[in-house]
């Protein structure tokens, strides 16, 4: 477990390398071992197991969480029952090799652990597994024979070899079941034949949209049933979808509404692609199935998404009955309730960290602020009259006149103010940004960046103004009871109860004008300093160093260029004293300071301005990180797989840790095998024949 040490230094400085494998595999098989009473050692089950491969959490509409029991059949490597550390820290280091896919399907069939796979093991595990309703599939094809030999020669295969045949198995499956049903050997099958087969053979790899839809494919041409050169054409584009995807994505974005026809699929196919060359017919089918709900033939990347993208579903699964469909429903149903009401409370969560680190940010750089705000309000150009030379000497003068709880003066209610305005800020930026971001590859034009920022920081001003204004008289009164005498300290209440609602909302106007345009430069400048230059990914994710830097930069032109709305702000909501000029608004104001003081009094404090927001944000942003390890969301542990495992691939980029996608993709090549593996089988001589009381008699 690492120190606090440790943990502040990867806050600070950020991390772009995953912990140590070790560590890793440790910690995640503590939290799902149990022990044996006899001889307390710890071990995994295989329900253990798939709690630890297969959180409860994920969505495993395609490949059923019981399936990844295979995987328990892999790590269990002396065949006991149970899996060891040493077993798992094994299978875990399987993972974490670039082939692991393969590797681990070669593994459950080397029952003997030699490296080599021979016929009988091969066909054992394979009995045991397919289901009793599967396709029938011929091992004494001459397909077959290539690999393994004919049935009088059987050969043992190598890791290789077994690796390429498994590439194949696929296509070979689909043409055994199609001769399976053209019993007549005209060459044409039925269309409910035709999806019994993908079904069976590829439902693991196919979205709902597709699966629910082979049967219209005899639509394609001018007969009803559906020929070999059909099933053929539509079993080439389901292998090339990553292909086909990459020209979709060319094609659209080149298009100027973002759709594409069959004419641009085949014109950008021809420009990009080097082998692989697309028949008239793999058009046609790519198209009818992505324009089902589209007669027009332009079809975008969503259309092609309910086709290419595996996790994508619809409210009913393919194949339920009504009994099955209703308890979706339900299931769905009730899962939307928890998982609002989850957002509900982890909003409330973040956004109670969120106040406590921007409060606790706000309270380090105030004497910063405080001393902004002084050096701002000083109006007279008179050596004699000058309180404070510069924001050095104003610091100094505040501590040795008004002690250090000077340096505080009216720091409640800008800590009141920082939870709702960071809120404020954040939520319109985000808004605004969503509005005008492009859904299908989540580009923003820099106009728009700019108009989100400004939105937010316009937003803003509603709440924070009135806080801002009793901010700026309590930081002031200090410095006036030493320069006046008679002059009786006033409390917040005090303040706002004289100022009234109009009141508290004087200095608005250049209030707006200060934070609109730090805004608009802030946000978009932030976002591009960390993604552009310091290369942010969500696969990188950077310290609090690198952040603050970011801040810093982005902040010093925001800070100083709108300075001059500050110093009017500034000299709008505080109090003038006898004597002093008093400001009708914002054009009197900005005037007067001209004639009076000069151009250099509109960037008064703007040093201070620099100094405050940089460390501000970084001050907040490290409380934040460290409150969140310290009073983590109930119920979230970091530990373990991360992001959606079985979802998250096709159109949408897989953001769970890699040993995890290959662990799910192992599972994809040994389901080639048959759709029925790591499925759980009732007893032999028992069968599902119903339910009782609906119909049924039940298990028989």
């Amino acid at each position: 477990m690492a120190t606090v040490k440790e943990q502040i230094g990867e806050v600070l400085l950020g991390t772009t390398q995953e912990p140590q494998l070790s560590q890793q595999t440790r910690a995640a098989f503590l939290e799902h071992a149990v022990k044996d009473e006899e001889t307390g050692e710890l071990y995994l089950g295989e329900n253990e197991f798939i709690n630890a491969v297969a959180p409860e959490t994920e969505d495993y509409h395609k490949i059923k969480r019981s399936q990844y029991s295979i995987l328990f059949q892999v790590a269990d490597r002396k065949r006991t029952g149970r899996v060891t550390l040493q077993d798992w820290s094994n299978f875990d280091n399987l993972l974490a090799k670039p082939d692991a896919e393969y590797e681990i399907a070669f593994r459950l069939f080397d029952t003997d652990g030699t490296g080599l796979v021979n016929f009988d093991n091969f066909q054992k595990v394979y009995n045991a597994s397919k289901g009793a309703d599967s396709l029938p599939f011929d091992w004494n094809s001459e397909w077959a024979s290539l690999y393994i030999g004919a049935k009088d020669k059987r050969h043992t295969m190598t890791y290789p070899q077994f690796s390429q045949m498994l590439r194949g198995l696929q296509g070979e499956r689909v043409r055994q079941a199609f001769l399976h049903f053209d019993k007549n050997r005209d060459g044409y099958i039925e269309p409910e034949d035709f999806q019994r087969i993908i079904s069976a053979t590829a439902s693991h790899k196919l979205s709902d949209h597709l699966l629910e839809n082979l049967h219209t494919l005899c639509n394609i041409s001018a007969g009803s049933k559906i020929s070999y050169a059909n099933v053929r054409a539509f079993q080439n584009m389901i292998t090339q979808m990553d292909m086909v995807e990459l020209i979709i994505r060319n094609a659209t974005n080149k298009s100027s509404d973002g759709k594409i026809t069959r004419t641009d699929f085949l014109n950008e196919a021809a420009r990009i692609s080097r082998f692989n060359l697309y028949t008239p017919m793999e058009a046609d089918i790519l198209f009818h199935f992505a324009g089902l709900d589209e007669p027009s033939g332009r079809l975008g990347l969503k259309d092609f998404a309910r086709v290419l993208d595996p996790s994508w579903n619809t409210a009913f699964g393919f194949g339920a009955g009504a009994a099955g469909a209703l308890n979706d429903v339900g299931a769905k149903a009730f899962s939307t309730t928890q998982s609002i009401l989850h957002n509900v409370l982890e909003a409330v969560h973040h956004f109670g960290l969120g106040s406590l680190a921007g409060a606790f940010g706000a309270f380090m750089v105030y004497p910063i602020d405080l001393v902004k705000t002084r050096m701002q309000n000083q109006r007279a150009s008179r050596v004699g009259e000058m309180l404070y030379k510069n924001s050095l000497d104003c610091a100094k003068k505040v501590v040795k006149n008004e002690g250090v709880k000077g340096l505080y003066s009216g720091v409640f209610p800008q800590l009141i103010g920082v939870a709702p305005e960071k809120a404020i800020k954040l939520t319109v930026n985000d808004l605004v940004r969503g509005k005008f971001t492009n859904p299908e590859n989540g580009d923003i034009k820099f106009w728009a960046e700019m108009l989100a920022g400004g939105s937010a920081g316009g937003c803003q001003v509603i709440f924070t103004n009135p806080l801002e204004i009793v901010k700026i008289r309590l930081q002031v009164q200090g410095e006036v009871s030493k320069t006046v005498e008679g002059v009786p300290k006033r409390s917040a209440i005090w303040i706002i109860k004289n100022l009234g609602l109009v009141g508290l909302y004087k200095g608005a106007g250049a209030c707006l004008l200060r934070d609109v345009p730090f805004s608009a430069i802030y946000f978009p400048s932030y976002a591009h300093i960390k993604r552009d230059w310091m290369g942010e990914t969500p696969q990188k994710s950077l310290g609090i160093v690198q952040m603050l830097t970011a801040g810093a930069i982005a902040g010093m032109p925001a800070a100083y260029l709108t300075t001059p709305c500050d110093v009017i702000k500034t000299r709008l909501q505080v109090e003038a004293r006898a004597g002093e000029t008093s400001y009708t608004g914002l054009r009197h104001a900005a005037s007067t300071i001209w004639k009076e003081e000069g151009f250099k009094a509109f960037f008064k404090g703007g040093p201070a301005r620099i100094l405050r927001s940089s460390p501000q944000f970084g001050f907040t942003l490290a409380a934040y990180e460290l409150l969140q390890r310290t009073f983590p969301m109930p119920g979230h542990s970091h530990e373990g797989p991360g992001g959606h495992v079985e979802p998250g691939v096709g159109l949408t980029e897989a953001k769970a840790p890699l040993p995890y996608l290959r662990s799910r993709n192992a599972l994809k090549i040994i389901l080639d095998l048959d759709e029925n593996f790591g499925k759980p089988k009732l007893p032999q001589g028992k069968g599902w024949s119903g339910m009782p009381g609906f119909g049924g008699k039940g298990v028989v």
